[in-house]
């Protein structure tokens, strides 16, 4: 072999090695993916989770995220409209780290923790490439072009446009109370159920006189979505009947047809992201969920309990008695002119009279319900129940509701034995009461006579304290909503789901009645709790900015102190510089000016001049497009217009104080723009207390953050660089205010060249903060403050 073969066998050699190792890329794909692609969410969080769209970039497929941040699906989604259409795995969402592979044999699969929660099983059959077509379908594909599986195939709960849907696939909503519902086409008509353990029907299109017969006679065997309506066939794909959903529409128009986790079938335009005229079914009654179990709804919106069930407030105590021989039950009358969705479509169990249903409701332990027919004398059992409905013309069928107690056959001398047992339960439980309080009276009255006067003296504190909180909550003016403390109590789930840790209280994640995420801040302790409370009502609740966290509501019940946030779900900025998630150059440097606003603001525009006095990446919150909101304002110290500078009680956290903080010398706004620079000069370079490490190596060299690999030329990053030098300098006259920083960040205005440390005191001051934090005993006032952890967490997270 001579030189040159050699050379181009070498060529092939790395060209096929090169070729087969897996694709892993967070660039979007457009049309196609070839096998041996793989990724998690992680990869494609800058294509906000899409790795493939459409020819024509209408629809994608890749990862969404949960409201929580935490789990993800692999999904369809319509880009223009964030409108998932298909989803591989709704019921197993994944973490970050879980993978999306798309194997060399041709089998596409999705794994949690190692195992495979869901895969299109086409190992070997010849796939070469995944698609997604104009159409939202994913289809994996031969060579030639052919197709070996599509998602239309294993719709979720939508329908799109030239979609067939045919007999023996199944459309089924998101749960919502533990229960779902199904569109199956079976027995020649399309049915609507919801997904019991016994399904129960409350629709078919074969009864709905909204349709339009063109056929009569066939037996439904698919449905498609053309236009404005919805088209039926028969299996020779005759048509037999549609059903008109919009008025005559653009012919680009993108019809979906959606089956809502409350029992709906909606129709919805895509393109003018509009709904359509009617619902399935036409009356919102006629649904296994539209009223609470056992209730009875009427007009569409209201619920009312039956007459049958007043006595037990609509809330019979209903068991399992399969397991129970010896329980004793009753069946109870529901009331007058009641109907259940279901006893159109289902068959009945038994013909027989009122008295043999009930004794065959009775003596099946599964039944929890049963209905009569007087005219045709049907009986229908029920092991679950939905919401009764009124029957508006009258009705022949009775209802009967099973719950535990004696049976009406029982005899007298049975019910006086049992009533007899139950005055004597009660005398026992009466005199054992009895004793128990006249021993707690008397313990308390011993009690009571060694603390009286001392009682008394702090029972008048507090009762005027609280007095005084509540006279200066009432006469505050524009204040936000006030909540109750079973309000707040409810919407957090008694207080489960912990956010963070504040310097008076912790942070819990809660959901409000109307669906809105709320931070919860449970203020603890009295004095600096309650000087908190009062500062961040009275003022923050004033204040509106783009870029300061809104106090949405406070709580103020008794000792009870809490404080309502909106919730920003990027958490606090600190986790996306320093931790295992990292942001753009482009994101770092809009957040960068987002907190510059907010605290201009807070400076120079409120009614009321306001020093944060602890700024740092954890107080920096960030919401769903990573827009910056400056939070915690507990620490505060509130100065008029005319106080310039001003003495307060050691506050802040090290690593971001002034050097008039650590010296006692009068402190000001521009305390603020020092803490600001710190920040960002961890922004640039991703480290934190960058400063002091340029310190300890004896130079003034700002390094971009190498893991995002951007450009270090680019001239953003003199500017920050610039602006952040300027903001720590040693004499506070030095540093520029942060409306200044804003107009320079901006480029409204030039940035000076960079200080140099020997001219401006810049690493004497910083030695000195460092050290005396380290060294002494404690600040002059003897506050302990000065010693919170630079990692403890305020504010709404």
């Amino acid at each position: 072999m001579d030189s040159n073969e050699f050379y181009i066998l070498m060529v092939f050699s790395w060209f096929f090695l090169l070729l087969s190792q897996p694709c892993i890329s967070s660039v979007r794909t457009v049309t196609k993916v070839n096998l041996g692609f793989q990724g998690s969410p992680t990869e494609f969080i800058h294509n906000n989770g899409i790795f493939l769209v459409s020819n024509m970039s209408s629809f994608g497929f890749g990862f969404n995220t949960s409201s929580d941040v935490t789990s993800f699906s692999l999904v369809v989604i319509h880009i223009s409209t964030s409108r998932i259409i298909w989803s591989a795995n709704r019921d197993f969402p994944i973490g970050n780290s879980d993978r999306f592979t798309f194997g060399d044999d041709g089998n596409a699969k999705l794994q949690r923790n190692g195992s495979v929660v869901w895969s299109t099983n086409t190992a070997k059959s010849g796939v070469s490439a995944m698609e997604l077509l104009d159409s939202g379908n994913l289809v994996l594909v031969k060579s030639d072009g052919s197709i070996v599986w599509q998602s239309f195939s294993h719709p979720t709960n939508t329908l799109m446009p030239n979609q067939d849907f045919i007999k023996g696939m199944k459309l089924v909503s998101n749960v919502k109370n533990n229960l779902t519902f199904s569109l199956d086409i079976m027995s020649g008509d399309s049915l609507l159920y919801a997904d019991y353990k016994n399904p129960q029907p409350y629709w078919s299109m074969g009864r709905d006189k909204r349709r339009i017969i063109h056929k009569g006679g066939g037996d439904t065997n698919s449905a498609t979505i053309e236009g404005n309506s919805w088209q039926f066939y028969d299996e020779s794909k005759v048509f037999l009947w549609q059903f008109v959903f919009a008025d005559e529409s653009d012919a680009n128009d993108t019809w979906v047809a959606v089956l809502d986790d409350d029992g709906f079938i909606k129709f919805y335009n895509l393109k003018a992201e509009s709904t359509g005229k009617i619902q399935i079914p036409e009356d919102s009654c006629r649904r296994p969920q539209a009223c609470s179990s056992y209730f009875v709804c009427e007009n569409g919106n209201t619920c009312l309990c039956p007459s049958g069930l007043a006595q037990v407030n609509c809330k019979p105590k209903i068991k399992s008695l399969c397991n129970k021989s010896k329980e004793l039950s009753s069946l109870v009358s529901a009331g007058d002119n009641l109907s259940y969705f279901a006893l159109g479509f289902v068959s009945p169990d038994s013909k027989t009279d009122l008295d043999g249903c009930k004794l065959l409701c009775l003596n099946n332990c599964t039944c929890s319900a049963m209905f009569f027919d007087n005219k045709s004398g049907s009986c229908y059992i029920f092991d679950q129940i939905g919401s009764f409905e009124n029957a508006k013309n009258g009705t022949s069928v009775e209802s009967y509701i099973k719950i535990s107690g004696i049976p009406s056959g029982a005899s007298q001398d049975q019910k006086n034995k049992k009533q007899w047992t139950k005055v004597v339960t009660i005398l026992v439980v009466i005199v054992l009461v009895a004793v128990f309080v006249i021993l707690g009276l008397l313990i308390m009255y011993i009690r009571c006579r060694k603390k009286k006067m001392k009682k008394k003296i702090e029972l008048s504190e507090v009762l005027d304290e609280i007095a005084e909180e509540d006279t200066f909550l009432e006469n505050i003016s524009g204040m936000p909503v006030r909540f109750t403390y079973n309000n707040l109590q409810k919407a957090t789930n008694g207080f489960t789901t912990k956010l963070g840790q504040g310097g008076f209280g912790s942070v819990y994640q809660g959901i409000l009645e109307d669906g809105t995420q709320v931070a919860v801040k449970r203020l603890e302790g009295i004095g600096q709790g309650k000087k908190e409370f009062r500062a961040e009502v009275s003022m923050i609740g004033s204040i509106h900015h783009h870029h300061l966290v809104k106090l949405k509501g406070f709580c103020a019940d008794g000792k009870h102190r809490l404080l309502v946030y909106e919730y920003m779900a990027n958490g606090s900025l600190d986790r996306w510089i320093f931790g295992e998630f990292l942001l753009d150059w482009d994101t770092r440097y809009n957040i960068a000016i987002g907190t510059a606003k907010g605290l201009a603001y807070l400076h120079e525009d409120c009614d009321v001049k306001i020093v944060h006095c602890d700024i740092k990446p954890e107080n920096v919150l960030l919401d769903d497009n990573f827009l910056a909101k400056v939070s915690d304002f507990g620490l505060a110290k509130l100065m008029t217009r005319e106080q310039s500078h001003v003495f307060t009680t050691l506050r802040g956290t090290r690593g971001y104080l002034a050097p008039e903080w650590i010296t006692n010398y009068a402190i000001s706004e521009k305390s603020d723009v020092y803490s600001y620079g710190m920040v960002l000069l961890e922004i640039i370079s991703g480290q934190r207390n960058y400063a002091f490490k340029m310190m300890e190596e004896g130079k003034v060299e700002i390094h971009l953050d190498k893991k995002m690999k951007e450009d270090e030329n680019d001239e953003r990053v003199k500017v920050a660089t610039r602006v952040a030098l300027w903001c720590i300098q040693d004499d506070m006259s030095l540093r520029p205010s942060m409306t200044k920083v804003v107009q320079m960040l901006e480029g409204l205005c030039t940035v000076p060249p960079a200080p140099v440390g020997g001219q401006t005191g810049f690493y004497s001051s910083l030695y000195r903060s460092f050290s005396e934090y380290r060294t002494s005993s404690g600040p002059s006032d003897g506050n302990s403050d000065a010693y919170l952890s630079d990692m403890r967490l305020s504010g709404p997270r």
